[in-house]
């Protein structure tokens, strides 16, 4: 089997030490170059295939963020992870790169040598895996996305018409992984203030990240979206996502009330917040329908919870369709188990979602 080609692209050396070690331990990849700026790196890629690369942010001369914005401006097709910081910062800076292309990330800890502990080199060897895995970054034109977001609005027209016609109490459950911060901007933005749901949201990030991610799609969208609390009850027209480091459940309070629990429990799938956990705290809801959406990622998450919650309760599965996945992974598993009710791509699922549960009058 051929070994996958990886790029290096980090001002310190050590630092580029360390993370070439951890790429090399692994039989599946090899390091094929390195570089200690975005020049260096621009130039490299224009010249050379890679199958990944692992980039740093704050570099002289030409710093992560200007390498991606190169990179576009040139269509040179790159697979790229990131080594971040978990700073407030540095969260929102890892956001600008997802938007710019990057396809998955890692916080890098401050000091090299804790690199070499724990578990970082197995999450990053799992990262990596997951990045050369994934299909090449996808840019829409201006006219793509109008043309998507007029489709959107002909959907609300239609509901607001026939609006008594999605009755009961509804909830949204989504998860995505690998790709699914920027694929999270193709929907939760065309979701209206008014939907007639809540929305559970599992997006795998690691402490530090989420709130900036929901910081950010709120400032995008109609919808409310916030980093859900310990004791939120949940409301309609509100997208709440699973913190970091935690395990999202929803249990049910006072006068039929629902709210979110948040749990340490051990990782699951190898992720922490885990999708599963969040599909079975809806087994003993009382829920008149449950919309789940399995979006792009890597792994399994969100199969078992899902099978588990349907048989005991009657709930509707949309699948990110293969072709609009960044890694078809999360979604396969679901297929494959034979769990999904429906394939939908990317640009479709938010209006799917309010075709499915409506809209408040």
């Amino acid at each position: 089997m051929d070994k996958k080609k990886i790029l290096v692209v980090d001002d310190s050396a050590l630092m580029r030490r360390v993370l070439c070690d951890i790429i090399e331990s692994d039989d599946r990849f090899e390091v094929a170059g390195k570089a200690v700026n975005g020049l260096e790196a621009l130039d490299l890629v224009s010249k050379n295939k890679y199958d990944a690369v692992v980039l740093d942010v704050n570099m002289p001369k030409m710093n992560g963020l200007e390498f991606l914005r190169e990179v576009q401006k040139a269509k040179i097709q790159l697979r790229v992870m990131m080594a971040s910081t978990d700073t407030r910062e540095g969260a929102q800076t890892t956001l600008d790169a997802l938007d710019l292309g990057a396809l998955d990330f890692i916080h890098k800890p401050d000091n090299a040598y804790q690199c070499k502990e724990g578990i970082f080199p197995k999450d990053f060897l799992r990262i990596l895996s997951g990045v050369v895995a994934s299909s090449y970054p996808v840019f829409r034109s201006q006219e793509k996305i109008e043309e998507e977001k007029n489709k959107t609005k002909k959907v609300l027209e239609i509901i607001k018409k026939t609006a008594d016609r999605v009755p009961g109490n509804k909830i949204v459950a989504i998860a995505s992984s690998t790709g699914g911060p920027k694929a999270l901007q193709s929907v939760i933005p065309r979701l209206p203030g008014n939907l007639d749901a809540p929305v559970l949201l599992v997006q795998h990030m690691p402490v530090g990240f989420t709130a900036s991610l929901a910081e950010r799609l709120d400032s995008l969208s109609e919808i409310h979206v916030v980093e859900a609390k310990e004791g939120d009850v949940i409301e309609k027209g509100t997208v709440y996502i699973a913190p970091g480091g935690k395990h999202m459940n929803l249990v049910t309070g006072a006068a039929g009330k629902y709210s979110i629990h948040l749990s340490d429990e051990p990782s699951r799938e190898g992720v922490k917040p885990c999708a599963n956990y969040m599909y079975e705290s809806l087994r003993g809801s009382k829920f008149d329908s449950i919309i789940c959406v399995v979006m792009t990622g890597m792994g399994a998450d969100g199969t078992e919870g899902i099978k588990n919650l349907k048989a005991v309760k009657k709930i509707h599965v949309i699948s990110q369709t293969k072709e609009s996945c960044t890694i078809y992974g999360m979604p396969k598993s679901v297929d494959v188990a034979g769990l999904s009710d429906q394939h939908t791509p990317l640009d479709e699922l938010a209006q799917e979602i309010i075709m499915k549960v409506g809209i408040t009058k």
